[in-house]
């Protein structure tokens, strides 16, 4: 079985009638056809031979390729099982050199099984629905795994939630977990006619690279927790969010005093730095 042509709706679309296969839209399912935006994207992450890659919905594997292309070992997770036929065909001979390996099934309940039973990759990469996207990046955060580099392109709100600084309206609980455990910045901008199918929203890509010195704090259960806490009533004072998460109004003042942050602050209001050092506090009141 031959790769169709990447850079052509129409060939993408002749392929999968042939074989009898259709887009699923649960699935939030688009391919990148944009040759030119697909170098960008892989160069921005930065591999080569000595890579190891893991790369989410790989599709009929346009990506997959390019990342093949440059030399790296690759595991690539898959939900659809047509498209997992497809990419197991054409990657053949990679997989017999031990360069390539197939994951089928819902990358959410699959990684961590990949991750205990191989070990930490280096890059990680994906063109990922918004739900796919939090929860990933949230749950491989949570468990304490981090990437030297990633390159995910996401739905342009999600993007910017994972940018937002303090005080504007898309920072959030998700902004504060990204920028903790990640350098983020915009890679590149998609509008839906880079795809095929077109999607309905904008896209845009965003490269996150690890935080050195990480966690930067005493305790990062705590931490996790105490921020989702904070975020969980925005229109609250810190103070009132922070009392119903210790359950305690002491405790909350004195944890507030010792980091010197203004009780009557909002969670949106606060630097990533001072949550740090309100989750410090905290940690220590618990004692």
């Amino acid at each position: 079985m031959q790769c169709p042509d990447y850079n052509s709706a129409s060939a993408l679309k002749t392929f999968m009638e042939e074989h009898g296969m259709a887009m699923q839209k649960k699935f939030g399912q688009n391919f990148l056809v944009n040759g030119d935006a697909r170098k960008r994207l892989i160069d921005a992450l930065e591999i080569d031979e000595k890579s190891i890659v893991w790369e989410v919905g790989p599709g009929l594997g346009s990506m997959t390729s390019e990342i093949l292309g440059r030399g790296s070992k690759l595991t690539v997770f898959e939900i659809d099982h047509g498209f997992a036929a497809c990419i197991r065909e054409f990657f053949e001979k990679e997989n017999e050199e031990g360069r390539f390996k197939l994951v089928e099934g819902d990358v959410l309940k699959t990684w961590k099984k990949e991750y205990e039973e191989n070990g930490q990759t280096q890059r990680f990469f994906g063109n990922l629905p918004y739900n796919v996207a939090a929860t990933i990046i949230a749950d491989t955060i949570s468990a304490g795994v981090r990437f030297d580099k990633a390159v995910f392109t996401v739905q342009k709100e999600v993007a910017e939630r994972m940018c937002a600084k303090p005080g504007t309206e898309n920072y959030s609980s998700f902004s504060v977990l990204c920028q903790w455990a990640y350098d983020v910045k915009p890679l590149l901008d998609l509008a839906g006619g880079n795809f095929w199918p077109k999607p309905n929203v904008a896209s845009r890509a965003v490269t996150m690279v690890k935080k050195q010195n990480f966690p930067l704090c005493e305790n990062p259960d705590v931490f996790m927790k105490m921020q989702r806490a904070l975020f969980a009533a925005r229109r609250k004072t810190v103070k009132n969010n922070l009392t119903n998460f210790l359950s305690n109004s002491e405790k909350a003042q004195e944890a507030l005093k010792n980091s010197g942050i203004d009780e009557k602050s909002r969670a949106e209001a606060l630097s990533i730095e001072q949550l740090l050092k309100l989750s410090d506090a905290v940690y220590n009141v618990m004692k």
